[in-house]
């Protein structure tokens, strides 16, 4: 399994519409072999941002990388963006990456 991370600093006043941007795009990663979890996470706030995270869980470290390269891909970061035009970030996403190499869970946990 591999989970890929991307962290956001959401300039302040800006957190409604980066949330926005992400409840309203089509991500297509449903269509993706070894696609199995996204979460939008939020963060802590500091002076000038909110950190925001997005975390996807696949089931190889190849089969993500398939999705940076396909049509998907490119269609949806295509229509990723702000319509007011103004940066919501300070700075770029910084993307991390992680394969899971331990996990556990409890098996009667409501979602």
């Amino acid at each position: 399994m591999f989970i890929a991370m991307n962290r956001f600093q959401v300039k302040k006043g800006s957190e409604e519409a980066f949330e926005k941007v992400w409840a309203s795009r089509e991500t297509y990663l449903d269509r993706m072999d070894g696609f199995v979890e996204f979460n939008l996470l939020r963060g802590p706030e500091a002076e000038d941002h909110r950190l925001y995270s997005t975390h996807t869980i696949w089931t190889s470290k190849a089969t993500f990388e398939a999705w940076t390269r396909s049509e998907e891909f490119r269609a949806a970061h295509a229509r990723a963006g702000n319509s007011t035009g103004e940066s919501l970030y300070l700075g770029h996403p910084k993307f991390e990456g992680f394969e899971i190499i331990q996990s556990e869970r409890k098996s009667s946990v409501a979602a």
